[in-house]
């Protein structure tokens, strides 16, 4: 894909954020903010609507110009995640029911062909039974999900977490993978949410369907790079289990946390509040833009540090 292309995504990107916010505001579907929020000025949770259907259409064109940019199929368990999404931003879906919808989507990713079949020593173990590895698919998929989920909490950090994994996948691979083109196209398209995102007036959020689109997407990325078809730069000789866990670290860490807090305080896992470590750091610096700096640096150092010393 050319320079040109990616311009384009980025333009329909940008005029596709700005005129959802305008039609929100119209009908005064804005997001609600209280004691948990981090901001106190209008905003709506459109940015991932914004961003699915500028990778709709982009795929539609290249569809019908009998181009593949990708397996199409994709949009089927990201299109049912985009939905779930959308519906708890206007309804507050049961968390039961959203768990049994991403049940379901990672059994259709399974069935595509993404599975973690081999843990690449980790416990001891490599090649395991179809069984095992369908469950532990299904396991990793609620993990990264919710764990993007949980950490889209300030301003630009879930977008920043997205784009720094894909950018690192993808540098590391030897040539293009099969993912690059709707990579780059989700890239592009969330590189005008920052605008969006940082505004100190009508500011535009992921939401939950732009969050739950997004870990679907590095889950994916995640099954792919545990998989035999993806193949590590000459450069780069690293254990691929220890490396998709490198590579999302912080969203991992958080959730672990987080949830061992809340189960400590003998309250629901899935209840919200303010104890992530990105909104510590925030109350400290005062700035979304530091304190999300501050995850993406300790993450690239903490990941090629233990890489120049494997």
């Amino acid at each position: 894909m050319s320079v040109w292309v990616f311009t384009f995504v980025f333009i329909i990107s940008y005029f596709l954020h700005f005129v959802v916010q305008k039609i929100f505001i119209y009908y005064r579907r804005f997001d609600d903010y209280n004691h948990r929020s981090s901001h106190n000025t209008l905003a709506t949770r459109t940015g991932g609507i914004g961003v699915f259907i500028t990778l709709l259409c982009i795929s539609i064109f290249f569809y019908i110009e009998k181009v593949e940019l990708f397996d199409y199929s994709l949009f089927i368990p990201l299109g049912i995640m985009f939905i779930v999404g959308v519906y708890d931003d206007f309804y507050r879906a049961d968390f039961k029911l959203k768990f049994l919808l991403q049940i379901i989507v990672a059994k259709i990713l399974i069935d595509q062909g993404y599975v973690i079949s081999n843990y690449y020593g980790l416990f001891g173990l490599y090649e395991v039974p179809w069984l095992l590895a369908q469950i532990s698919t299904v396991f990793v998929f609620l993990v990264i999900v919710n764990a993007i989920n949980f950490i889209d909490g300030i301003d630009g950090l879930a977008i920043s977490e997205v784009i720094k994994t894909i950018l690192i996948i993808e540098f590391l691979s030897l040539g293009y993978t099969k993912l690059s083109s709707m990579g780059f196209i989700v890239i592009f398209s969330l590189l005008p949410l920052y605008y969006f995102n940082f505004k100190r007036k009508s500011k535009v959020f992921l939401g939950d369907g732009g969050s739950l689109l997004l870990g679907s997407i590095i889950a994916i990325y995640i099954f792919y790079l545990l998989g035999e078809e993806f193949i590590f730069d000459s450069k780069w000789v690293l254990n691929k289990t220890l490396f998709s866990i490198l590579v999302i670290i912080y969203p991992l860490s958080d959730l672990l946390r987080v949830f061992i807090i809340r189960a400590k305080n003998g309250v629901s896992p899935f209840k919200p509040d303010k104890n992530h470590i990105h909104h510590l750091l925030n109350s400290k610096t005062k700035s979304h833009i530091i304190a999300t700096s501050v995850i993406i640096f300790v993450q690239l150092l903490i990941f090629f540090t233990y890489y120049s010393f494997d």
